[in-house]
């Protein structure tokens, strides 16, 4: 069952931050997703349910990082070239069958343990091999190109952590580990759908007055690119029964109802109604733009319930408060660990004004400037309904409540795209 307070946000008439939301929500929202063992090969994208332990040291053995000569760093000549004689050769995969002795040294290659005894290697380019001995010039230091057993990852160490979203190096590490299986969460199920006796479905024909559902399939693509499990339920007519019975229904078989628009108090939107008739609405007006009208609820079913989240009806609104608010919440529900996206400080290319006290997200190109700096340029069309301005931009350049001006030149926070797919 959803792990949703009933008192999470009582609308006020106060906005509330940004920050506010996300600290009141990190605190109320709780995993809903449940663990299973599942293939390596089909981890990846998974929450990980388990702290991950090394079981032996990576690499397990000293190794060559080179193709070279390898020696007893004691039997070189520290100002001169030192001849020794080649006495064996040994490959990756295959170890010498005794330990190494002084005053010898031994073909090696890359990946190949290192006998015992010996601690440098040469390279091979800095060599000079005649018949069966090799010639050394002095310089190297001692332990040179000499992998060490553990370097990696040690014996007993902790190497991934549970909530680690798995990408494909953490997949390649858990191999190295001889794992075949992982302990990940379960997929969280979402459904998606829209309101709106206007919104058409894209390939049929356009009435006057009508737009197709571009924010349905923005969302659901979204989504799908964090790894959840998405239902489309379409579009739903403009009738409190329809709604009503739509999200009870969803409900029973998902862990989260999405839906963008709808949330006003007119005669014509219904998702409020409904959502109030069968669990519970709490609203935030948070103070950011684009956005504003945000909602957080939950909807019972017989057996359990779903977190409905309620976006602006806006393309823009609705993409940019999907990565800032209600993907946070999305994470947490999936049990992954505190995920907050990197911002980058840029150079400002742009003025701009703004409302202390509110979050605004300027859709921003990068560029470089005449002295090679990257530069943020502001997208020159800002409105909220401008869903092209987000394809043209590389991300969204993040003001804080306290900035009213950007200047030219002045420092700015960059969240690219990039960095919450």
């Amino acid at each position: 069952m959803a792990q949703l307070s009933d008192d999470c946000f009582a609308f006020g008439g106060e906005m509330m931050a940004v920050d506010r939301a996300l600290e009141l929500l990190s605190g109320r929202l709780r995993p809903v997703t449940e663990a299973r063992r599942i293939g390596l090969a089909d981890a990846l994208g998974h929450v990980l349910a388990e702290d991950v332990v090394a079981p032996f040291n990576v690499p397990p053995h000293d190794n060559s990082a080179v193709d070279g000569y390898a020696v007893f760093f004691d039997d070189l000549t520290p100002d001169a070239a030192t001849r020794l004689p080649v006495t064996a050769r040994v490959a990756a995969g295959h170890a010498l069958d005794r330990p190494g002795r002084r005053g010898e040294a031994v073909r090696i290659f890359t990946g190949a343990p290192m006998p015992e005894g010996f601690d440098t290697v040469l390279m091979q380019e800095d060599c000079r091999a005649e018949e069966d001995t090799v010639a050394i010039p002095p310089g190297i230091r001692r332990g040179a190109n000499r992998r060490r057993a553990g370097e990696d990852m040690a014996q007993g160490s902790t190497v991934l952590t549970a909530g680690r979203r798995l990408r494909a190096e953490d997949i390649g590490l858990l191999a190295s580990l001889g794992r075949r299986e992982v302990t990940v969460r379960t997929v969280l199920r979402v459904a998606v759908f829209s309101t709106g006796d206007e919104v058409r479905e894209p390939g049929v024909p356009l009435e006057p007055g009508c737009i197709y559902d571009a924010n349905r399939f923005a969302l659901i693509a979204s989504l799908r690119q964090l790894g959840c499990n998405v239902t489309d339920l379409g579009i739903l007519p403009d009738r409190l029964d329809a709604v009503r019975g739509a999200l009870a229904e969803a409900a029973g078989t998902h862990d989260v109802l999405i839906t963008s628009g709808g949330m006003s108090t007119g005669e014509e939107d219904h998702v409020k109604a409904a959502v109030e008739a069968l669990g519970g609405l709490h609203f935030w007006r948070l103070a950011i733009k684009p956005g504003r009208p945000v909602a957080l609820g939950t909807v019972n079913a017989t057996a359990k319930s779903a977190v409905f989240i309620g976006l602006p009806g806006n393309p823009v609104a609705v993409m940019v408060t999907f990565l800032r608010i209600a993907r946070p919440i999305l994470l947490r529900l999936m049990g992954a660990a505190d995920e907050a996206p990197a911002l980058f400080p840029l150079r400002a290319g742009f003025t701009y004004k703004k409302k202390v006290g509110r979050r605004e997200y300027v859709r921003a190109t990068l560029a470089r400037a005449a002295d090679g700096v990257l530069t943020a340029v502001k997208h020159p069309r800002d409105g909220a309904g401008i869903l092209s301005s987000m394809v043209e931009s590389d991300g969204l350049v993040e003001l804080p409540e306290e900035i009213t001006r950007v200047e030219p030149g002045m420092i700015v926070d960059f969240l690219p795209f990039s960095e919450v797919r």
